[in-house]
């Protein structure tokens, strides 16, 4: 069974942060594109997701989590796409916005075979993650 539950720390900027328990797949994953839709739209504009009791995430939840990543990169307007290419070509590019901590060995695995930590950061301590958002 999946659960979510979010929270929002404050530190240089207010932070949701988005913690994540049970596998997240096909059986589950419009469950967690609405709840992540409804974090925006309720007005998380830096997230932070802790994976710590997920273990396992499938492409369909890589998907609703790239969702999230464009949502947010609506809201900041960050780098244009071109821009965006060739920063994430370079390896220079990160998210300001979206982060994730806590992975276990099999979702950083798949997150790194996505492509995801081009440009997602990873972190494995939540308050280096949190101190990471500018």
């Amino acid at each position: 069974m999946l659960e979510m539950t979010s929270s929002t720390q404050t530190g240089r900027f207010p932070v949701t942060i988005i913690r994540v328990a049970g596998n997240v797949d096909t059986s589950n994953y419009q469950a967690f594109q609405e709840y992540l839709n409804k974090q925006v739209a309720d007005g998380a504009r830096r997230v932070l997701l802790d994976f710590k009791r997920t273990g396992r995430i499938t492409s369909a939840g890589l998907r609703a989590i790239h969702n999230l990543f464009h949502a947010l990169r609506d809201i900041h307007k960050d780098a244009d796409d071109d821009e965006l290419r060739k920063l994430m070509s370079a390896g220079a590019y990160k998210a300001p916005y979206l982060k994730a901590v806590y992975l276990s060995n099999e979702v950083a695995e798949v997150f790194r075979l996505a492509g995801f930590e081009i440009y997602i950061e990873i972190f494995d301590d939540e308050e280096a993650a949190l101190n990471s958002f500018r």
